[in-house]
């Protein structure tokens, strides 16, 4: 029997019996259309999973004509036989059948009934973190003794409706090492370990705590976290990979706002929209400086539009990681397999930040303003005669002419194609800032393109001509002359463009291929979003810390708990979805998010009840009974012992001997690293890595400077991530090349003999005295008789090679203890 026929005949039995949408259309469009991966990309826009996005837009007009399925642009896809064009797109097509069902119904009138929703936003399977946050009840136990504070209370229900008794509480001495290492990111120091042992009143503890969180390196430690986050680095990444000398102030500012206490949901405000608030501070402004943590391509040919979308595809998915602990990444190009999240909720987020544009603004920190002013104009007068000498002045406003002109004209001069395409490519906004009078141009502005000019000129006259102006030594004099006066930090940060023009979906996420319009929203699903107007990233920020969004508060309270526990109640925090791990404890998590926001977002109160409580203060050691009920100790019937940080690796051992640089802020430094590290990469400058003197070179890991296809390899080998996207949580391995790190890395060489000879210079003159101070020092406790005798033998190993000192015998114990696993964990 023809096609024909089959599809006639089952059109006349759909006619001679009404269509009913439940039973003949909707499994095709749930199973066959919907369901297809890309569909509802390839019909630009249309989306069948949804009644009153399918009737009311799609693909060249309506999606669905009623009455007239001849005409219809739907069953033209669904019964084309050109790929690419179908519908669906992948997989087998249509039957006879099920087309003249779709024929049949449409010519009916299509109609759709409002509880027809398919699989759209909130008919889809329930996401447990997206119902609102409700404060429960704090559970009544049996043993209320244990109990300290409200989270004890959750975590003792549980384990007691399991039968576990909960550790006992760990050690003063390890107490205080534990909470010391989480609060600030450092040891504690002899005296304050001898001071807080001999302390025997009931708030001994709690006032440690509050020192703590008031120490200027707590904000430094934390930062570190929030740094992983935003995807903080020191240089662009890419092929190229140049540096960012001016990322560190963001860094410095998200320190001090941290040390500040900043509250929550205000440190959120001025990261995504400092820069729209009404009368914007400097530091509103530099705060906007977490977006500016993108990679930058500037390989050759590389286009502005690709750029900037890239660019703006990180900055939503980075935010909806970061706030809301969402997947949204993967509804770039289709909806999301899993969670209500739909292609048009992600280019809807995407508006947001479609109207961008990077700059870098004046960010004085103390004491830099008034040197500044005092010397500015003699600086700009020498700038200027340089300028002049060289023949710039009267050079530059031809060649600025003809570019524009070139701009306009392209392919008719590939030379100053060339140099306009690379404008964009090496310069920080050049290519915005060539089409402002010069006259109204701001000295930074002018000074961006005049570097450019000064670089790159050779590209339209000769290099023999470049060579002939002598511009190689006019760079080398106006870099002496600007390093010879103060000046003012600059910080990366961000505005909107006046004009913003419409957004789109992008086809199958392809930059070049514009869908149906979109207006900035934050995912449909979620909570309800009713701007006055175009919404703007204030209103997407304030909406964030919303009480009508319910993410925002699980997500930031888990973050804090994984910091202290080595794991979130949910553990995939970077996922609350469908696909992520459910709460361990799903009504404590609830009550710390509720008691987040109704304590004012503060986040030190926050870290205070989590280590107040005796859940935090318990032993770590591992329990054989719980070795098969409770392996991976997610019912906190004891703390975790955590392998430090890469950073705080690094810094315990510069701590330890005597040699970390304890400032706070500034620029990031270069400490020794391997040789050869920096060869492995593009070779835009071989003064790249050079190392910083003395104190410079001992500064905490926080402060290294980042280089993202070079990083430093210590960082790498204890876990750091990579910079490229945000990290929600960091890995612990262990591997060899960490024992060779700590055994070998010149760093760790010279922490060691640093320890020796303080050990040699504070210890006092007898065995004894000597290696309980390296004991102290290194892990935070006295050694045992067992452990004297095996330092004992060990120095004394040393000391009988003959040509051995003392201090170098000592050195050998020092790196002993610096290699011990000990050493390397948070108890």
């Amino acid at each position: 029997m023809s096609r024909l026929v089959i599809v006639i005949l089952a059109a006349m039995a759909l006619r001679a019996e009404t269509v009913d949408f439940a039973r003949d259309v909707e499994p095709i469009f749930h199973k066959k259309c919907f369901a297809c991966h890309g569909a509802a990309q390839q019909m630009n826009g249309l989306r069948l999973d949804d009644r009153d996005a399918a009737l009311k837009g799609g693909y060249s007009g309506a999606a669905i004509e009623a009455g007239n399925a001849a005409g219809s642009r739907l069953i033209e896809r669904v019964t084309s036989e050109k790929p690419g064009f179908r519908m669906p797109p992948a997989g087998s097509k249509l039957s006879s059948a099920e087309v003249a069902s779709l024929k049949a119904w449409i010519d009916a009138g299509a109609e759709w009934p409002k509880r027809a929703l398919v699989a759209s936003g909130k008919a889809r399977r329930s996401v447990w973190s997206f119902a609102p946050v409700r404060q429960p009840k704090i559970p009544d136990v049996n043993e209320a003794g244990w109990v300290r504070n409200p989270i004890d209370a959750f975590v003792l229900a549980r384990l007691e409706r399991e039968s576990i008794q909960p550790s006992p509480g760990a050690s003063k001495a390890t107490l205080l090492r534990r909470v010391t290492l989480d609060l600030t990111g450092l040891p504690p120091t002899p005296q304050a370990i001898a001071a807080f042992v001999a302390d025997t009143k009931p708030d001994a503890y709690e006032r440690v705590v509050d020192q703590l969180l008031e120490s200027p390196h707590y904000g430094e430690r934390w930062a570190r976290q929030w740094l992983d986050l935003a995807r903080y680095a020191d240089s662009d990444g890419y092929e190229k990979d140049l540096p960012r000398p001016h990322a560190w102030r963001w860094r410095q500012w998200v320190i001090e706002a941290l040390n500040a206490d900043m509250p929550f949901d205000r440190f959120t405000t001025w990261q995504i929209a400092g820069d729209l608030l009404p009368n914007a501070t400097v530091e509103q402004k530099v705060a906007t400086g977490f977006h500016r943590n993108t990679l930058r391509n500037r390989e050759g040919g590389v286009k502005l539009e690709q750029t900037f979308f890239e660019e703006t595809v990180d900055r939503v998915n980075t935010v909806s990681t970061v706030w809301l602990g969402l997947t949204l990444g993967c509804a770039q190009c289709h909806d999301h397999k899993y969670d209500p999240l739909t292609q048009k909720d992600y280019y809807s987020m995407y508006a947001f930040f479609d109207s961008v544009e990077e700059h870098y603004i004046d960010a004085p920190l103390a004491g830099e303003l008034d040197p500044y002013r005092a010397r500015h104009e003699e600086y700009m007068a020498k700038r200027r005669a340089l300028l002049d000498e060289y023949h710039v002045t009267e050079l530059m406003p031809p060649w600025e002419d003809k570019l524009r002109l070139a701009a306009k004209n392209v392919g008719k001069w590939t030379d100053w194609d060339i140099t306009y395409d690379v404008l964009f490519q090496m310069s920080d906004g050049g290519h915005r800032y060539l089409w402002i009078d010069p006259a109204k141009r701001d000295f930074k502005q002018q000074e961006i393109l005049t570097d450019y000019f000064i670089d790159w000129y050779h590209f339209v006259v000769t290099k023999e001509r470049w060579n002939e102006l002598k511009f190689k030594d006019l760079k080398k004099k106006l870099r002496a002359l600007k390093e010879s006066y103060p000046q003012l930090s600059q910080s990366p940060a961000i505005y909107d463009k006046p004009d913003p023009g419409p957004s789109y979906l992008h086809v199958r996420g392809d930059w070049e291929r514009r869908g149906i319009e979109v207006t900035p929203a934050p995912p449909a699903a979620l909570a309800n979003f009713n701007p006055r107007g175009r919404a703007t990233r204030l209103d997407l920020a304030r909406w964030i810390t919303s009480p009508d969004n319910p993410l925002t508060a699980r997500v930031a309270v888990n973050r804090m708990w994984q910091e202290f526990f080595g794991r979130g109640l949910v553990r995939t925090s970077e996922d609350f979805g469908l696909q992520g791990e459910a709460p361990t404890h799903p009504e404590l998590l609830d009550w710390l998010a509720a008691d987040f926001v109704a304590g004012g977002w503060k986040i030190k109160r926050m870290h205070k009840a989590i280590v107040m409580s005796a859940t935090y203060r318990q032993r770590s050691t591992a329990r054989p009974e719980l070795s098969e009920k409770d392996p991976d100790n997610s019912l906190l019937a004891r703390q975790s012992r955590l392998r430090l940080p890469a950073e705080a690796v690094r810094d315990s051992a510069l701590q330890a001997a005597g040699l970390l640089y304890a400032k706070v802020g500034g620029h990031s430094v270069f400490p020794p690293q391997p040789a050869g590290v920096t060869d492995l990469t593009y070779r835009w400058d071989t003064d790249r890595w050079l190392d910083s003197p003395a104190p410079d070179k001992y500064r905490r890991g926080l402060y290294i400077h980042f280089q993202r296809t070079s990083p430093y390899p210590q960082l790498m080998n204890f876990d750091a991530p990579d910079s490229n996207v945000a990290a929600s949580r960091r890995q612990r391995s262990n591997t060899p090349l960490q024992a060779l790190n700590l055994l070998n890395d010149p760093v760790f060489l010279e922490a060691a003999e640093a320890l020796a000879a303080r050990v040699l210079r504070e210890g006092g003159s007898d065995f004894d005295s000597r290696i309980g101070l390296a004991f102290t020092l290194a892990l935070g406790r006295a050694p045992d008789d067992f452990e004297k005798q095996v330092m004992a033998k060990t120095l004394d190993a040393w000391q009988g090679e003959g040509s051995a000192t003392g201090r170098t015998a000592w050195t050998g114990v020092a790196r002993a203890l610096l290699n011990l696993d000990e050493f390397l964990t948070r108890e």
